[in-house]
């Protein structure tokens, strides 16, 4: 565990060169983004649609299940001044694994990853460590997804999760941002076929509520933000021709 945490830190401090700024006087907010493949999906657009806004940084690769992330927060969090945590777990923690930790294909060869009472176990020590930090935090309700996803989960687990998670934020004043109530009637729209990811538009959806969520955790007016993604850096501008091939 020891080695996961040095290795993590290490990561995290690689990644953050851009809040000496912060450090130097600079007034822009210092965000960061905990959570597994749809939070690494909505952060790019996240980072653009905040652009000079703020800093937002996401904690190295996958922060996979809650078990995970109670080890790890302190590397996360580390020294760094944050003024705004965003964060989730869950779609790791309902998924069917077998003993040895291996995802399985047919629900009856194995467990959810994390049990319930485990989770909410974890997201607490998640929570009492980043209110040390006095960044404000904001939870993110774990996003839907259809029957028949492999590896295994149980569409119905969502919803338990999601109850298990919100108790643990209630009780220690943890704002929300509801993206399973967010993403549930778009789905057909925004998330890939029989998965639990996101197609780009999506996650470009997600980005947007995420940063009104952080803005009003700032106490800023989301009004203040763009309405859309900026597109992404050497993206085709709409009725421009490519550059023809040689």
């Amino acid at each position: 565990m020891a080695a996961s945490r040095t290795l993590a830190a290490l990561a995290l401090s690689a990644a953050l060169p851009c809040l000496a700024a912060h450090a130097a006087g600079d007034a822009k907010p210092n965000i960061l983004i905990l959570g597994d493949s749809i939070s690494i999906g909505y952060t790019p657009p996240l980072t653009r649609l905040l652009g000079d806004r703020a800093v937002v940084v996401h904690n190295p690769g996958n922060a996979a299940h809650a078990r995970n992330g109670a080890e790890k927060i302190d590397a996360w969090v580390g020294t760094s001044k944050w003024d705004v945590i965003h964060f989730n777990h869950g779609l790791h923690d309902l998924k069917y694994i077998d003993d040895r930790g291996s995802n399985v294909m047919r629900q009856a060869d194995g467990h959810r990853q994390v049990d319930l009472p485990e989770y909410a176990a974890c997201l607490e020590t998640m929570v009492l460590r980043m209110k040390q930090t006095g960044a404000k935090l904001v939870f993110a309700t774990t996003t839907p997804f259809p029957e028949g996803t492999k590896p295994v989960r149980i569409p119905a687990d969502c919803a338990l999760y999601n109850e298990a998670a919100l108790a643990v934020m209630k009780k220690h004043g943890v704002a929300i941002n509801d993206l399973c109530a967010y993403a549930a009637p778009h789905l057909a729209e925004w998330q890939k076929p029989v998965n639990v990811h996101f197609l780009d538009e999506g996650s470009n959806q997600l980005a947007l509520e995420v940063a009104r969520q952080i803005w009003k955790a700032l106490g800023r007016d989301p009004a203040e933000l763009p309405s859309k993604v900026p597109p992404a850096p050497g993206a085709e501008r709409p009725g421009r021709a490519a550059p023809a091939k040689k």
